[in-house]
Order: C-alpha cells, then sequence, then structure tokens
C-alpha cells in the first residue's frame, strides 16, 4: 500500500468496509451517500490513518455496493480492512450541486446551538444516524463558558427541534423537545 497521506482538514465518513466478497480482494461497503453507487464518484477515499483507496469498481449489492479498490488485490488484504471507515474531505463535496435550502449533514458539526432567546446551549459535537433518523448530539456549555462533552445529550433533528439554520453565523436555533410538549400541553389547556 502507498505511503499514508496527510490527515484530513475536515473529513466526512463516506462509508465503512465490510466483510470481503469472493477471493479476489472485493469488499462489501455500506454507503453513506444518497445514491450508493456514488461513493465512487468523490474520488480517493481515505481511512482515518490517511492510507488512500481508489475504487476501480463499484455495484449494487442488497444493503452495501460491492467494491473493487486499486490497492486491494486478495482476499487477506480484503480481510484486514473489515471496519474501516471510509472518509473524503469537505473540500470535496460538491457545493454548487445543492439547492439553496440543501445542506451536507456534516456541516452541522461545530455550529453553536442557540435557545429561542438567543442564549448559547452548546455546540454540535456530532450527528448520528441509528436508522430511525438523524440525532444532533450536543455538547452544553459550561459555566466557564467551555463546552461540557461528557455530558453531552442528543436531539431528533427536525425542522420543529430546528428551526433555523445560519451557515454563516455559524449556528442553529434549538428548541428543546421537553419544550415542544410544554407548548403542546399550553395549546391542549387553552381550548379546553
Amino acid at each position: 500500500m502507498a505511503k499514508p497521506h496527510k490527515p484530513l482538514s475536515s473529513p466526512v465518513l463516506m462509508g465503512v468496509v465490510g466483510a470481503p466478497h469472493g477471493v479476489r480482494g472485493e469488499l462489501r461497503v455500506k454507503p453513506y451517500t444518497g445514491d450508493p453507487l456514488a461513493l465512487g464518484d468523490y474520488g480517493t477515499l481515505f481511512d482515518a490513518q490517511g492510507r488512500a483507496f481508489d475504487v476501480a469498481d463499484i455495484r449494487a449489492a442488497k444493503n452495501v455496493v460491492v467494491v473493487t479498490f486499486e490497492q486491494v488485490n486478495d482476499r487477506t488484504a480484503a480481510e484486514a480492512l473489515n471496519g474501516v471507515e471510509l472518509f473524503i474531505d469537505r473540500s470535496q463535496l460538491p457545493d454548487e450541486e445543492l439547492d439553496e435550502d440543501e445542506f451536507f449533514i456534516a456541516d452541522l458539526v461545530g455550529l453553536a446551538a442557540h435557545d429561542e432567546g438567543g442564549a448559547k446551549i452548546g455546540e454540535i459535537v456530532a450527528v448520528h444516524d441509528f436508522g430511525a433518523g438523524d440525532l444532533l448530539e450536543i455538547a452544553p456549555m459550561t459555566p466557564s463558558g467551555g463546552l461540557a462533552r461528557k455530558s453531552a445529550f442528543l436531539v431528533e433533528f427536525t425542522r420543529e427541534t430546528v428551526p433555523d439554520i445560519d451557515f454563516d453565523a455559524g449556528r442553529l436555533t434549538l428548541i428543546r423537545p421537553s419544550e415542544i410538549e410544554a407548548r403542546g400541553e399550553e395549546d391542549e389547556d387553552g381550548e379546553a
């Protein structure tokens, strides 16, 4: 394998390598792209150590894609990659193809989370999808103005919980689910 590449400045997870497929080094890969076959359209993929992987061939297979990487020539090499995450740098994503109200989920990481009154609640430290939709992981602010990463909490990412995102200002508005529930109860009380 080639000399490792320097670490990506802004890595975006594109997929995870699974088990080998066959004996010639093909691999099953779970892609995180809108179109699974588009995994091969972003150029060279890198693992966390900076090793490069160039897609030579890709085809769909049930819930994954089967990929042949130029750097992987046999089953032994393929087996060693099981579980490896594949990244590209954020700069490789095609911003010009996005509509005005579209964005990449990876762009949410690092945004400040503010309540409706403008007070800073914390910062988005990760976005997760465990199969039921996107969840924002938010590290709350400490009294000294830092982030309490060990006290991070998850919030469902919906238009109701995040009504406004301002990428230019580096912030979003967050309405906690308990606040949404309280509003619903107030509405019900007012109607009774």
